[in-house]
């Protein structure tokens, strides 16, 4: 890994942490904040600065205030929240060649999962319209794509809705998902690293997220190229779950490497 990935994804993990922070207190003294980070009260600034620009904090006499309304924007703008990386607002025709692809994989017939994600849910999209199958999901976005799809059956799990993220979570939503079997699940994650393994924004995705996991015959994970050496708040699972993994050309040699000693199927797009 280069230096300047790594500054890039050190300071990505941080700007994680204080948004986490910021979300569960809503609001936090710089000093505060220093502490609990272990970094400078200079850095510190520096950050919410940076925040502050993106409109996700208020900065007030030495302290910041969550701005919670900005997590009802519109679903593209998602992963702001838990990445402002430069990276991951440019790579939206990436995510598409990958979502084109994860969708030529369907087959007539089939159960599938698509996961909560920007990716999952441009699958949606790609999916034809004249394939008969059934897809479980429990994203809003997702679902409504799916239902101008007159042959396509689909199976939301309901509950608590999540405006962050247009997702729907709750115990009864996790029974249900405990129940099905599924030929293929199109996974997402935020981060994936080596050995810290596949992470998440929200602690409310991990029961979901491993409950799929647990439901599929199959388990893709589909990541653009800059969700590698990436960490984010929550860890949901290892590299080992998964059996095929479709991202960009843009990962590198090492990432390959990496995911070929795993025995994992690598495709690149």
């Amino acid at each position: 890994m280069n230096v300047k990935k790594s500054a890039m994804n050190k300071k990505t993990l941080r700007l994680n942490a204080l948004i986490s922070l910021l979300q569960n207190q809503g609001t936090l003294y710089v000093s505060d904040i220093a502490q609990k980070l272990e970094v400078s009260e200079m850095t510190v600034r520096r950050d919410l600065d940076e925040l502050q620009d993106n409109n996700f904090v208020e900065r007030h006499h030495g302290k910041a205030v969550f701005l919670r309304d900005n997590t009802v924007r519109a679903y593209e703008d998602i992963e702001n929240i838990y990445s402002l990386s430069s990276a991951s607002q440019k790579m939206n025709e990436e995510k598409k060649r990958i979502a084109q692809y994860a969708a030529s994989l369907v087959e007539k017939g089939e159960v599938i999962i698509l996961d909560n994600g920007s990716t999952t849910d441009k699958i949606a999209d790609y999916i034809p319209d004249e394939m008969k199958l059934t897809v479980v999901c429990y994203n809003l976005n997702i679902a409504a794509k799916l239902s101008r799809k007159e042959k396509i059956d689909i199976l939301l799990a309901g509950g608590y809705y999540h405006h962050s993220d247009q997702m729907f979570e709750s115990s009864e939503g996790l029974q249900f998902l405990r129940a099905i079997r599924a030929h293929k699940l199109f996974l997402s994650a935020s981060g994936v690293h080596e050995s810290l393994g596949m992470t998440c924004a929200h602690s409310f995705e991990v029961s979901v997220k491993q409950t799929v996991l647990s439901s599929a015959l199959t388990k893709i994970l589909v990541a653009d190229s800059s969700k590698f050496d990436t960490v984010t708040t929550v860890f949901f699972s290892s590299l080992d779950n998964l059996d095929m993994i479709i991202t960009d050309n843009g990962i590198s040699k090492e990432w390959t490497e990496i995911i070929q000693s795993k025995n994992i199927k690598l495709v690149t797009t």
